[in-house]
Parts: C-alpha cells; structure tokens; sequence
C-alpha cells in the first residue's frame, strides 16, 4: 500500500527524504547533469513564493520509506489563476508500480478542488516522464532546447558594440529604487514569449512584484545579477544569471528580454556578452550558463549561438486539462 501524506510542515527529515528521491530520480533520468543540493532542496520548500502557493506530498511504503515526491504549486497572480504546476519524483527502484499515478491523482484531485483548468509539468525529453504523461491523457504543448555555454570560450564581443542612446546598468539582488518602474515594464514585454499550445496565461508586473520576487531568492540564499539597456528615459531590455546557493560550477539563464519597441538593434546580444564579462570578473568560479528556449524562438536561439552556447538536452512540457463545474 502507497500512501500520499501532505506535508503542511517540512522538517529536516522531510526535506531529506524528499532530497534523497529528487537526486536519485534525476540521476536516472539526467545522469549527466548535477544533483541539487540538500541546502537548494530545503530552500526550495521552505521558502514561500510570492505569487503561488505549494501543496506538498510525500509518497510512502508500508514500512515509512519514502519512494515518491509531488509538489503542486498554484499560481496566484489575477492572469495566472487558472493554472497549476506539478513536479513529480519517484524512486527509481519503485517505478512502475503504481507511486506516480497515486502522486498524480492525488496532485489533480487537488488542483480541480482549487479550480485550476489547466495543470502544466515538464519532463526530461525522450524520458520515462513522456509515456508517463501520455498514457495518463496529457498533451505535448512545448519543447524546449537547454543550452550549455563555456564562459571561458564564449564570444564576447559584442559587449564592445556601440550603441548610440543607450547605456548598460548592472546590480546585484533587488533593483534599485530608479529603476525599479521601468524593470517591471520590461518584464511585461515576457508576455510575448513563446509558450506552443500552453494555457500558461500572462503575468502583469509591478514595482513590488519585481522586489518580491527579489526577495524569495535572496530568502533561498541564491544569487541574482541583472544587466540592462537604458535609453530614452526607458529600460530596453535586460538579461538575469541565478547562482544557486551552494553553487559552485553552473548558472542559470532567467529572463532575458527586449522590448519590443526597440527589438532589432541588438540590444539583446549586448546585455547576454556583458553579463558573460561580468560573471568572469565577479564570479570567477562559474564555469558554465545553462539556458533553455523553445524550440520554435528562432531569434533567441540565434543570440545564444552567436555567443557559443550549444545544444545539451530536451524538456518537453505537458499539459492536462481539467473539466471545471
């Protein structure tokens, strides 16, 4: 018998356990890439979002052993209330024997008692998480590439490119007062990005929602770099690099973004190689960025290229459409 216990508290022990299946799950499914860390782990469940709730469930055996792990997180935010995203491990010794469906069902039941119509979750492509989720009635909406980029070899020169009526700023952690107006309209230009056949909504950012969201990953103990484009009295454009706390070797690529009224120009190249110059001199440690784009933003892909990132692996986002009353 499985039993799905809700975690309305998570302990050391909880979050140990939950890290346990999560490094073991990955570690068949993406043996090449790095585990998180318990510290990234126990971060990721303690430290609440500021525009989505978690439910949390643990998977566990007769005897107590935890095999599974879901999380539920639902989104908050007024263009994003209709959506619920699901992660979801389990041991790879216990696979096929009935753990993820009973995560699953637990996890849907859920999210249809929240009034969620839509609930998302990506899988690593070409994976055991693709029969999963097809013979349970979810739908491929997206692919996505993840890019590998060498700081060392990476080509950064266009960070030397002139650029008339524009300036580049740089900060650590939260935006500065000035500017923290003008990052939350470049963050509505996110909006635009390509999502496939998702029904993933649109997210409408404030001065305070930027700050927040600042915040959790501080709270997380991560590290958060932005560099922008300046000019005409707006924010352009803008790329983000997270350092995980504890990380010693990879970044990852959150946001980048141009505005559309100033697309065209380069801008977005200019931001990435900046940032690549800074990570060099500021965090000397990191090796590598890690980035994904769908498969179908053709512009983006080329940006990334022209700076060497190269092909690593696959995701695929699914989706299951919930009936509503």
């Amino acid at each position: 018998m499985i039993s799905a216990v809700p975690l309305t508290h998570v302990s050391t022990e909880d979050a140990a356990a939950w890290h346990a299946v999560v490094a073991a799950s990955l570690a068949s499914d993406l043996p090449e890439e790095p585990r998180p860390t318990f510290e990234q782990v126990h971060a990721h469940l303690t430290v609440a979002g500021r525009d989505n709730r978690r439910l949390l469930w643990q998977a566990t055996a007769t005897d107590g052993t935890v095999v599974g792990v879901a999380g539920l997180r639902l989104f908050t935010s007024p263009g994003q209330r209709h959506l619920a995203e699901l992660e979801l491990h389990v041991a790879p010794d216990r696979r096929r024997s009935g753990v993820g469906s009973h995560l699953l069902a637990t996890a849907v039941e859920a999210a249809r008692a929240e009034q969620r119509r839509s609930l998302i979750s990506a899988v690593a492509g070409d994976g055991p998480g693709d029969a999963f989720c097809a013979a349970r009635g979810f739908r491929r909406v997206l692919a996505l590439d993840h890019l590998l980029l060498d700081v060392a070899r990476a080509d950064d020169a266009a960070a030397c490119a002139e650029h008339p009526g524009y300036e580049l700023a740089s900060w650590t952690g939260t935006v500065p007062d000035a500017l923290a107006e003008a990052f939350a309209a470049a963050k509505n230009a996110m909006n635009d990005m390509p999502t496939g056949d998702m029904d993933y909504g649109s997210q409408t950012w404030t001065a305070d929602r930027v700050r927040a969201m600042a915040e959790v990953l501080a709270d997380r103990g991560d590290v958060l770099l932005t560099t922008a484009a300046l000019g005409k009295g707006e924010m352009a454009g803008y790329t983000e690099i997270v350092i995980r706390a504890g990380e010693t070797r990879r970044a990852l690529q959150y946001d980048t973004v141009v505005v559309p009224a100033y697309r065209g120009h380069g801008l977005g190249l200019w931001v990435k190689a900046e940032m690549v110059r800074r990570l060099r001199a500021e965090h000397p440690g990191i090796v590598e960025i890690e980035t994904d784009n769908a498969q179908d933003n053709t512009h983006m892909l080329a940006v990334n290229r022209q700076l060497g990132f190269r092909f690593h692996r696959s995701t695929h986002e699914y989706q299951l459409d919930l009936p509503t009353a």
